[in-house]
Formats: C-alpha cells, structure tokens, sequence
C-alpha cells in the first residue's frame, strides 16, 4: 500500500513537473505574458494564470474593476442589523489567481530595495497586521497588471539584475524545448528576451500613488507621470 501512494506521488509529481514547463514555454513565446514578468513579483506562474484567467483586459474599464474581480478589495458584509467594512477577499473573486497576487507581495515583502516592499514594510509597522499587509500589496500589484496590459507603459532601457535571473529561471524551467526552436545557444535566447522587453513595456508601480479611479490622460503628460508608473 505504501509503495502504491509512493508511485501516486511520484507520478503526481511528474505531472507538476511536466504543466510547470509547458506554462513556462507559453510565457517565454508569448510577448503579452512575458512582459507580465517584469513586475516583481510574477514569474511565469502568475503570468500564465492573468493571461488565462483575465483574458481581454478590455472588459476591465478601471483598476478596481480587475481588483474586484480578483476578490482584493475591501470585505463588506451589511447583514442583520450592522454594516461592517474591513479586511479583503471575503471568500469572494477568483481565489486562485488571489492566491497567486498574495504569494507574489509575500515575495515582494522579502526584497529590501524594492519600492513596494518598503512601502508594505511601513504599513505594517502602522497596522501591525501582516495578512492585512500582504493583501494590500497584492491589490497594488493587481492594479500594476491592469496598466500593464491596458498599454499604459514607459521605455525600459536596461535589464537589471533581479529581472535577469527571473528570466534565467523561466529559461531553466522551460527546459530545451524553446532553445531548440530558436535555434540559439541559452545565451542568445537570453539576449533575444531582453531586447523583446526592451522593446516592450516597463511597469513598476507607485507605492505611494493613491488608488482611485483617473480622468482621461493629459496630452501633456507621459503615461509615466500620469498613472503613477515609472
């Protein structure tokens, strides 16, 4: 019986094994998904899990529309004879991609020089809540993937270093198949990433910028300036 449960696993795992790559391969060959990567935060699982999940980002007119919809806003309950406003999710939004976003600002919390996490930091030293912590980076870093695939972007002129390893990893976890498409060695692969995302769409989000819904963008302005991004 044990030796049963042990292939079940093994097997179980093989199959982990064998999505995770497929997922990441679909990430490395399409443009949409990948430039998805640069927010920290995402690797090639979140990235695939928005692409399928949120599908036309169109149907999304506003940031807390997708915010909504993914179960990171407010809680709200006006049941029997109160109102109560507080905490997020509520056991409603999809709660898989939710999962997903809430790993990422987890991820994000443990990266000392990033914006957000300095931010998260902050707000926990505030509230004294990490679960609150935590779900209020992930509906930040909701709202950064909605400005994302809406187009809203800045020039990216250099990889740095955190967005090179991640890239690295996808590669590795791809295995040799998008090597052996391309036709490049795994450093020339590389290199053809990078320049699709410097030819692409940058996205860091303003921590500090507040959420609210925005009027049409101002000529005058870049997209950088105007929705918080930079």
């Amino acid at each position: 019986m044990i030796e049963g449960h042990l292939l079940e696993l093994r097997h179980a795992e093989e199959q982990r094994r064998h999505w995770r790559r497929l997922i990441a391969q679909e990430v490395l060959g399409d443009p949409a998904l990948l430039e998805l990567v640069r927010l920290c935060g995402v690797r090639e699982m979140t990235a695939f899990a928005l692409g399928a999940f949120v599908g036309d980002i169109q149907r999304f007119a506003q940031p807390k529309k997708l915010v909504a919809y993914v179960g990171l806003n407010p809680a709200f309950d006006d049941s029997g004879e109160s109102q109560w406003h507080g905490g997020v999710g509520g056991g409603h939004g999809h709660s898989y991609l939710r999962s997903l976003l809430v790993e990422g600002a987890q991820a994000i919390l443990r990266c000392s020089q990033n914006p957000l996490a300095q931010w998260g930091r902050k707000l926990r030293a505030r509230k004294g809540s990490l679960n609150l912590t935590v779900c209020a980076m992930a509906r930040k870093l909701a709202v950064a993937a909605w400005y994302l695939m809406m187009g809203r972007w800045t020039t990216v002129e250099e990889i740095d270093a955190g967005l090179s390893v991640k890239i690295g990893k996808i590669i590795t976890q791809a295995g040799p198949a998008p090597l052996q498409e391309s036709g490049k060695t795994r450093k020339g692969f590389r290199q053809q990433l990078f320049q699709s995302l410097k030819t692409g769409r940058q996205y860091q989000l303003d921590p500090n910028k507040k959420f609210s819904p925005r009027p049409a963008p101002a000529a005058s302005l870049t997209p950088a300036q105007e929705y918080g991004l930079r």
